[in-house]
């Protein structure tokens, strides 16, 4: 018979496990030793800041093209550690690599997924405001993301801001790519998910209008579209529809089917780790971004 002890540690020990699981994923951090650090919103608890990796070469005279990537998370947690690694990595192609963060649910105490939507353009806008003094080209900004962070992207290739929020924070040109993983492309009623996280911002809101897939520009960049077919986080389904819908307005969409690859297909087929960046860097020179030059 279980002793009254060992039944209270078995209760407790999986609460535990997911407030400790909880502190981790909800600790951001302020700054990293290699990147520059700017903010870009003010926020309580925190601001809102992004981090821009810069190649060992760069010059401020530079007008090189620029790399953003949004990290996943359900609009609920991740942090900018998660997006870092991509940034780095671009920086080492010779791009302006950028990790932004967003106000998540968990770390912004009162906010819903409306805000992460925000940020993004936010961040994208930044940038392209701010691109002379980086070095920066604001006309070839690649863009990219997972799961929640794929959302997050493609908002920035969409013109129309969703209702409640601010033209001037509108990115001022579209991404010269996206790059997306898994991502949470359709948050409608009808046949999407996660839509209850899109909270009334105003009179009349209508969640529906922070969905991507039913908003998506008639012109929208070229897209790199990975996910895999066993995914039950973000439905392969989803992706079928953003690729169909994406191609059938005659733009330019490369759809790689993960055969047997779930939400977190990188982490679990080893060669996978390797291939998502190596099919990034194939798009990227096929599209003219890579390799890249700088005159001096």
């Amino acid at each position: 018979m279980t002793s009254p002890l060992k039944l209270l540690v078995c209760l407790l020990l999986p609460i535990l496990a997911l407030r400790a699981e909880d502190a981790i994923t909800t600790a951001a951090p302020a700054g990293f030793p290699d990147a520059e650090t700017h903010v870009f919103r003010e926020a309580t608890p925190e601001p809102v800041r992004l981090h821009v990796f810069k190649p060992k070469d760069w010059r401020a005279s530079d007008r090189r093209p620029g790399f953003v990537w949004f990290y996943g998370g359900g609009f609920v947690r991740g942090t900018t550690a998660q997006s870092a690694g991509w940034a780095r990595r671009a920086a080492r192609e010779g791009m302006i690599g950028i990790a932004p963060d967003y106000r998540t649910i968990a770390r912004w105490p009162g906010v819903s997924a409306t805000a992460t939507v925000a940020d993004a353009r936010a961040a994208l806008r930044w940038a392209q405001d701010n691109a002379e003094v980086l070095g920066l080209d604001p006309e070839r900004i690649v863009v990219g993301g997972s799961s929640a962070g794929g959302h997050l992207a493609l908002w920035t290739a969409i013109t129309k801001s969703p209702m409640g929020l601010p033209d001037a924070e509108a990115p001022r040109f579209k991404p010269a790519a996206l790059l997306l993983t898994c991502p949470a492309a359709d948050t409608s009623k009808a046949s999407g998910m996660r839509g209850e996280r899109f909270k009334a911002i105003d009179p009349g809101f209508d969640p529906d209008s922070f969905s991507p897939l039913q908003n998506l520009d008639a012109k929208m960049p070229p897209t790199l579209l990975i996910h895999g077919d066993a995914d039950v986080t973000v439905p392969y389904a989803h992706a079928v529809a953003l690729h169909r819908a994406l191609t059938e307005t005659g733009n330019v969409c490369e759809f790689v089917t993960v055969p047997g690859g779930t939400h977190k297909f990188s982490t679990e087929l080893a060669e996978w780790k390797t291939k998502v960046p190596e099919l990034h860097k194939a798009f990227l020179t096929k599209h003219g971004i890579l390799p890249v030059t700088v005159a001096r």
